[in-house]
């Protein structure tokens, strides 16, 4: 099979990390880093050996015959041009559809493939084979996995994917370093490169961004000008308008998302069910793997085997009622008082000074606070019985979001609504909104750059004082396989098991989208600086995961998962909170009776529901196009299936 330019070319994207040899004793039995690179070889693998400062790398390329072989043996579903999703099958390559930039596997299909080539050698022997690292010997049994081997020997230190340099000096260019475009991203280059959930994530981003240019003209307007007597009456007109927008925001997003998976030839449901990452210790974190499925039962009886289907489908989901009823009860008894004394202190300090130390302990301790309470929700989800490693993931958010979700927003709701504090309010909102978001954008960046340039400097001082050179003397990092192990990887606050560093920028904006929507009535200028903030964010995010960053790992979800249903709650809390506001603002005196304002405000909420779920009916979530090919694509199978069938059929016939 012909290669498709450039696409197609082998480029090293996974790199192996091993420690530098001490002393090779041939006599004793191989040299299992040679016997490695030997054996990454005749899997079809192209091996770069690298010396560097402390360690040794071995940089990994597959040939399109190596991959086509191991998604051969993976059965990985691709969509076929027949409007098929089948397992994929190398000696019939030419029938799959290929992605948008002509290469005939995305790069998590890619990276799997990788995983299983590296992972997939074991010893087909008729006997262990001895091998030798700096004079000590170990077994490689038959059967077992030599990579998985080598780490539990402590010889592979880390097996991390590789960035493309040129491809990446590409996409930096075009996108990082691209300030001229404020909301414009090669969003389709950012997939072939990424992944589809990292694409995903900016393609929100972006058209997010574009959307709160129209809600943050409407606020300054009504910051800036002075309508009068007339001033109280933009402020329900603009909370009517800003709940509309998000309403169709929200489902002109669906639209997109499922134009998007269209566009890259992935079926929804192919989506959901490869949802997850490959970790770095080499385990598969896919649905239900063939092992999985051998250790259930096999029931014969249909009537049985529906009982103890609905017996493990309840339990499962008495679990995870469970798990959630421990964590809101932990939120409601721990977090809530803390919260709320917290707020009054701030409320009722005298000085600027106590307020900041309030808030620097407030700050200390609801870190820890979170941090503990994120290790304990992914503990109770191991005893969930999700799906898939995805839904797990999106339990998790579910989960840790609540914390965050009573640590942002229940002071401004003390202060609104208990105190009718607005003035504090907005201070309070412009801080967050401003101050917090610069300096986690600064963080978000600095941070990986200092740890990188620890871990450099730890390795030179090392290397230094192994040569006996004296401080004068320069030690530099020759190769970028060297440098990229170096820089940290893109994981979440809450750790590395279940999400990577994608919680973390998804939590970041559902937490701004509550801030602006759910106070909208008390600081309509807070979606200009919204705007402000995402078009930066848009370019520091890049330059974080092309240049601070390795390569993250790839993830396949079809959607933004559980964050969609978030984003969904916080337009619903938006309707509710806006009205104690707009109540708040016009019952001066405190006592609750404005008839018939009042009144006017319960029905604004109740027509604001209404609009929410209506507008939700009213945009189709596909596009027509998407639909057609949908039904083009169904209608293509049945007609081959059709066909297949009628040929055995006749098949069976002459036999007979």
């Amino acid at each position: 099979m012909e290669m498709n330019g450039d696409a197609e070319k082998p480029s090293f994207e996974v790199g192996v990390v091993v420690p530098k040899i001490g002393v090779k004793d041939k006599d004793s039995g191989h040299d299992c880093i040679d016997f490695l690179v030997l054996k990454l070889e005749r899997v079809g693998l192209i091996v770069d050996r690298v010396l560097g400062i402390s360690d040794e790398f071995l940089k990994l390329a597959a040939t399109l015959e190596a991959l086509g072989r191991a998604a051969t043996e993976l059965q990985i579903k691709k969509l076929t041009y027949v409007g098929i999703d089948l397992q994929f099958e190398w000696d019939q390559s030419e029938a799959f559809v290929r992605q948008p930039d002509g290469s005939l596997f995305n790069w998590c299909e890619r990276f799997r493939c990788f995983h299983h080539l590296i992972y997939g050698i074991v010893n087909k022997g008729d006997s262990a084979v001895t091998l030798t690292f700096d004079r000590k010997e170990f077994k490689w049994e038959i059967g077992e996995s030599l990579l998985k081997r080598m780490e539990c020997e402590g010889i592979v230190k880390q097996v991390f994917p590789l960035h493309d340099e040129t491809k990446r000096k590409q996409l930096l260019r075009k996108w990082a370093l691209n300030w001229m475009d404020f909301t414009w991203q090669p969003i389709d280059e950012v997939y072939a490169y990424f992944g589809m959930k990292i694409a995903t994530y900016f393609s929100f981003l972006g058209m997010y961004t574009r959307w709160l240019f129209l809600p943050a003209g409407f606020g300054l307007i009504l910051q800036l000008i002075n309508f009068g007597s007339s001033q109280l009456l933009g402020l329900p007109i603009f909370f009517a308008f800003t709940i509309s927008w998000a309403v169709l925001f929200l489902q002109f997003w669906k639209r997109k998302n499922s134009a998007l998976l269209t566009r890259w030839h992935v079926s929804y449901a192919v989506g959901l069910e490869t949802g997850s990452k490959v970790t770095d210790a080499g385990t598969n974190s896919f649905i239900q793997s063939s092992v999985e499925l051998e250790k259930k039962p096999v029931i014969d009886k249909p009537k049985e085997r529906d009982k103890a289907f609905q017996r493990e489908e309840w339990f499962g989901q008495l679990l995870r009622f469970r798990n959630d009823t421990i964590v809101v009860l932990g939120i409601i008894c721990l977090q809530l008082p803390f919260e709320l004394a917290y707020a009054h202190s701030y409320e009722v300090a005298d000085s600027d000074t106590m307020r900041f130390g309030l808030t620097a302990v407030y700050l200390l301790v609801i870190q820890y606070y979170t941090k503990i309470c994120g290790k304990i929700s992914v503990k109770l989800i191991k005893y969930e019985r999700n799906g898939s490693t995805e839904s797990s993931a999106d339990s998790l958010v579910y989960k840790v979001f609540g914390l965050y979700f009573m640590q942002s927003y229940i002071g401004l709701f003390y202060h609104a609504l208990v105190y009718r504090n607005f003035m504090t309010l907005r201070q309070v909102l412009i801080q967050r909104l401003i101050v917090s978001q610069v300096l986690e954008n600064l963080l978000e960046n600095s941070i990986p750059y200092l740890k990188y340039s620890y871990k450099k400097y730890r390795a030179v001082r090392k290397r230094k004082h192994e040569k006996g050179l004296s401080e004068g003397k320069a030690v530099q990092l020759a190769y970028r396989v060297e440098k990229e192990y170096m820089k940290p990887s893109y994981s979440a606050s809450t750790g590395e098991e279940l999400e990577d560093g994608l919680f973390d920028d998804f939590l970041e904006l559902a937490l701004q989208f509550g801030m602006i929507m759910m106070f909208a009535c008390a600081f309509p200028l807070a979606f200009a600086f919204a705007v402000l903030n995402n078009i930066t964010e848009i370019r520091t995010d890049a330059l974080k995961l092309l240049v601070m960053l390795r390569r993250p790992i790839p993830r396949a979800a079809a959607t933004i998962g559980a964050w969609l249903n978030i984003f969904q709650f916080l337009l619903v809390m938006s309707i509710c909170t806006n009205c104690a506001l707009l109540v708040c603002l016009y019952d001066e005196e405190g006592k609750w009776k404005i008839e018939p304002g009042l009144a006017a405000i319960l029905i604004m909420e109740h027509v604001l529901l209404l609009i929410k779920f209506g507008f939700s009916h009213f945009v189709p979530e596909e596009p027509a196009w998407v639909k057609a090919k949908r039904v083009k694509n169904a209608a293509q199978a049945h007609e081959m299936c059709s066909k297949q069938l009628r040929n055995l059929y006749s098949l069976e016939k002459k036999k007979d």
